[in-house]
Formats: structure tokens, C-alpha cells, sequence
């Protein structure tokens, strides 16, 4: 895959799905996006299938951009090799004196499959939230 569009397309997707409120909706935005065995590896987790990463993206939804507290940011760095796509994701603080900081920032890599969903979703965190 190598249609900027495209990429361009999946990258602003993996990163709106987050923002995304209605559990409807949610639903739709993952199965969009993910393939339907697809599979995501955080922080020694793995989601796999549809119905764990609509779980996995509604509980981080709802910690971190439902509330305000954080807006999900980034992937205007993506590059492409063959059927993989690298880009850089963020969490800035929506509120107060910090407004606009990076709290959390992390690589993402997708390996995806022949109709451009994603079949496996690495997320390596290289800042890590302040507890």
C-alpha cells in the first residue's frame, strides 16, 4: 500500500476512533478499521477480534478523552514499508495551565491486510502517563 490518500485515511481513522463516544458508532469505526481477527499488543495485552477492541477502545474512550481531560493527537509523521504503517500517537491535556501538552505518546505500527484494515496494531509507549 502505498497511496498517500489511503494512509493518510487509516492513520487519521486509528486516531479518531479513540474520540469516538456512541458505542454504535464505536462499533462501526472498529470493524472499519480493524480486520475482523485483528489484533492489538499494548503494554503486554493483546486484544483480539472485534468485540475485545471495541472493550478496548471504549474503557480507554472513557479514561482519557470522554471526560476532557485529553485530546488523541499525531500521525502526521506516518511512513510506509509494503503493508506496514508507522506514525506517532499522542494524548495532550485538553484543560487547564498544561493545555495543549503531551501527557502520553507512544509508536504505532499496523501491518495491514489486502483491503487496508488493520491486521495487527503495535502500540510501544514512549512516554509514558504520569500516574
Amino acid at each position: 500500500m502505498t497511496n498517500t490518500t489511503e494512509i493518510t485515511q487509516i492513520v487519521d481513522r486509528y486516531i479518531a476512533v479513540w474520540g469516538v463516544t456512541d458505542p454504535a458508532e464505536r462499533t462501526k469505526a472498529v470493524a472499519e478499521l480493524w480486520a475482523e481477527h485483528g489484533i492489538e499488543y499494548i503494554e503486554g495485552k493483546q486484544y483480539i477480534g472485534h468485540a475485545a477492541l471495541v472493550e478496548r477502545v471504549a474503557e480507554a474512550n472513557e479514561a482519557f478523552v470522554a471526560n476532557r481531560a485529553f485530546t488523541a493527537a499525531g500521525g502526521d509523521d506516518a511512513v510506509v514499508h509494503g503493508d506496514m504503517v508507522a506514525f506517532t500517537v499522542r494524548l495532550d491535556r485538553a484543560q487547564g495551565q498544561d493545555a495543549g501538552e503531551t501527557a502520553w505518546s507512544a509508536r504505532v505500527f499496523l501491518v495491514l491486510d489486502e483491503r487496508g484494515r488493520v491486521r495487527e496494531d503495535y502500540q510501544l509507549t514512549v512516554k509514558p502517563l504520569a500516574v
